[in-house]
């Protein structure tokens, strides 16, 4: 049995950030995150070893300081935070952050905001609890669900996959015409790096084995490319989640891990699988 890895995989230069800027402050006085600083829960049961609180609810922080998530946060959950008296830090990943800039300027201009992306998620409710008004879309249903509108500016959730994002973008321009569809990508680089990876390791494999975490949208969306190439696709948070069964009659297993999955993680795996089938390579 053959391993390969995808070209690129795991954790991203803002998730490594966030980590180190949460261990650096809680070096310096005690520290709450302010919700799930990544969606990996071996980062977060490290972090929580290493003295850091993880908290979803500003009233429930008992140390002076907070930190806002790689996810980002609204400028009202900021608020919150700041009238208990909250020394606030960030760890805001830079590109969720230029998303944030893109969806305000484009509401500063006279656009209608409409955000591709995941009802819910802290990234796409960081993006949107400012706003008056605003839709929030991901499917087809969700286009057709859209009022009328002279202007529509469009950004997405960072780790949405582009090819879904710009079908979705023609799909409003096609249900409406006569309006003005201004787009802003803001699908990050990372995640179109591994979305494309992901597809050619799919290609060449029996199976493909996704690593990352049960919360972690770009992980969930790896898992779906994979399946439209590949008949035979695992996501696993570590290599407990692995069943032997998976891959009788498997020749090449191939590896694919989210931005969130540290590379200790993703070496753990890619040992078992070794351990396995010891003439693997």
């Amino acid at each position: 049995m053959k391993i390969i890895r995808a070209e690129h995989l795991g954790m991203c230069f803002g998730v490594r950030d966030a980590i180190k800027s949460a261990l650096n402050a809680s070096q310096r006085e005690p520290l709450t995150i302010l919700g799930d600083l990544v969606h990996n829960e071996t980062v977060l049961a490290e972090l929580r070893v290493g003295g850091i609180g993880i908290e979803q609810d500003v009233a429930a922080v008992a140390t002076r300081t907070v930190m806002i998530t790689a996810h980002g946060a609204s400028e009202r959950r900021r608020s919150e935070a700041r009238v208990r008296g909250l020394n606030v830090l960030e760890a805001t990943c830079p590109l969720v952050q230029v998303a944030h800039r893109s969806l305000a300027k484009l509401v500063q201009d006279g656009f209608h905001p409409v955000v591709i992306g995941k009802r819910g998620h802290v990234e796409v409710l960081g993006m949107i609890e400012d706003l008056n008004e605003f839709d929030v879309v991901l499917s087809e249903q969700d286009v057709a669900n859209l009022s009328p509108r002279d202007r529509f500016g469009i950004i997405s959730q960072t780790t949405q996959p582009i090819e879904k994002v710009r079908g979705l973008v023609q799909l409003i321009r096609d249900c409406f015409p006569a309006s003005e569809v201004r787009f802003v990508d803001t699908v990050c680089q990372p995640t179109k790096q591994r979305q494309f990876a992901a597809i050619e390791l799919a290609q060449k494999c029996d199976v493909v084995v996704v690593i990352g975490g049960a919360h972690s949208n770009n992980t969930v969306e790896l898992m779906k490319t994979c399946s439209r190439f590949c008949p035979r696709v695992y996501h696993v948070q570590n290599p407990n989640d692995l069943s032997p069964e998976w891959f009788s009659a498997a020749d090449t297993v191939g590896i694919t891990a989210g931005t969130s999955t540290p590379e200790k993680v993703i070496e753990q795996v890619e040992h078992f699988l070794k351990e396995m089938c010891p003439k693997s390579n």
